[in-house]
């Protein structure tokens, strides 16, 4: 079997850092395009990772003169995830997005429908449902080692994304015509995702602060706490910040009626389990990715897409997965704004 061509749309920080790199890495792929809206971003592909590669401005264009791409990758601006996406999955290419998956809940289903009628893969990018700790939590859960869950919080918060995006404070990031949310939706999605992948049940309703405090010259929030109920009834907190200096913050906890997880929690263990036996369990499983100097190595989402195309396996994150992470949020921005608990469902269908 020849190598996986990939089609890349967007050029910026998270191309460059993560998926272009990755799928490099993994030798199974070729690059066969890359578009973006800044000419010279999509030609600069080729001098930094010296790979010879079709460039566009259009992904339209990119889409209808290269026939042979398989597989896309979707790194553009939050408002444009579901056009990109929409026009690679009803060209038969399989389509890694970026988080958050859209703008809306109705995009969001636009394109699990594009990928149900085309045949092919829609995988969201929520990298942190492959963190070892994470992984290894799940299990711990799964297997009854707290109990009945009582409570959680989880936490994302860094100094935001100008120090991150390849377009500094003038960022994208900050528009909201671009970006549709802020810290909720480049780091609480993330969260949001996370806590039901955990306990494997959904959200069912969010009371949140959403509001605008740290950072100048921005259309999007920058800090969010929520309240959340879990279908179960397990209730907890989730932060997403744009204003955490020096360090970041990606830890969550869990409570149980036999103990508790911490979860990055710990500067030298990822998870620690502490039980109300007096017994504690440390494990050294290698820290989350960060986007510091030197703190992303492979974040295993092209690895897990590639494996899923290349070997037609199940998607590991799928479109569904990634339509209920970003309900939780439009049920945030409802909550925050009508000042009441809003339910994830209604959220969703009313966006």
């Amino acid at each position: 079997m020849g190598k996986l061509k990939i089609g890349i749309v967007g050029c910026g920080s998270i191309a460059r850092e993560r998926h272009i790199p990755e799928y490099l890495a993994g030798g199974e792929v070729e690059i066969v395009a890359v578009c973006d809206l800044v000419e010279e971003r999509a030609q600069e592909v080729e001098t930094k990772f010296n790979i010879s590669v079709q460039t566009y401005t259009d992904y339209q264009e990119m889409l209808k003169q290269e026939p042979s791409i398989e597989a896309v990758s979707v790194c553009t601006p939050n408002y444009m995830h579901a056009p990109v996406s929409i026009a690679a999955l009803e060209a038969g290419k399989h389509v890694l997005c970026e988080k958050p998956m859209a703008t809306s809940s109705q995009e969001a289903q636009d394109m699990i429908e594009a990928a149900e009628k085309s045949g092919t893969k829609l995988m969201v990018a929520h990298n942190q449902r492959l963190v070892p700790s994470h992984v290894k939590a799940r299990e711990l859960l799964e297997e009854g080692a707290l109990g009945k869950i009582y409570s959680f919080r989880t936490v994302f918060g860094h100094g935001g994304p100008e120090g991150w995006s390849i377009d500094g404070a003038d960022s994208w990031f900050f528009r909201k015509e671009e970006a549709f949310i802020g810290a909720m939706g480049d780091l609480g999605v993330h969260k949001s995702d996370l806590i039901q992948f955990l306990f494997d049940e959904p959200v069912a309703e969010v009371g949140a602060f959403v509001e605008t405090v740290a950072k100048e010259n921005t259309t999007v929030d920058d800090n969010a706490v929520c309240v959340l109920k879990m279908e179960s009834g397990i209730v907890g907190t989730l932060t997403a910040s744009w204003s955490y200096k020096p360090f970041e913050d990606n830890a969550t906890v869990i409570y149980g009626e036999k103990g508790m997880l911490r979860l990055e929690d710990d500067p030298q263990y990822s998870l620690i389990a502490v039980y109300t036996s007096g017994e504690t369990t440390s494990y050294d499983l290698g820290g989350i990715q960060t986007n510091a100097a030197g703190g992303q190595e492979n974040s295993g989402i092209v690895d897990a897409f590639v494996d899923t195309v290349i070997n037609e396996k199940p998607v590991p994150i799928t479109g569904a997965d990634g339509k209920r992470a970003l309900d939780v949020i439009l049920a945030a921005l409802e909550s925050s704004r009508e000042k009441t608990i809003t339910s994830v469902r209604k959220a969703g269908v009313t966006q």
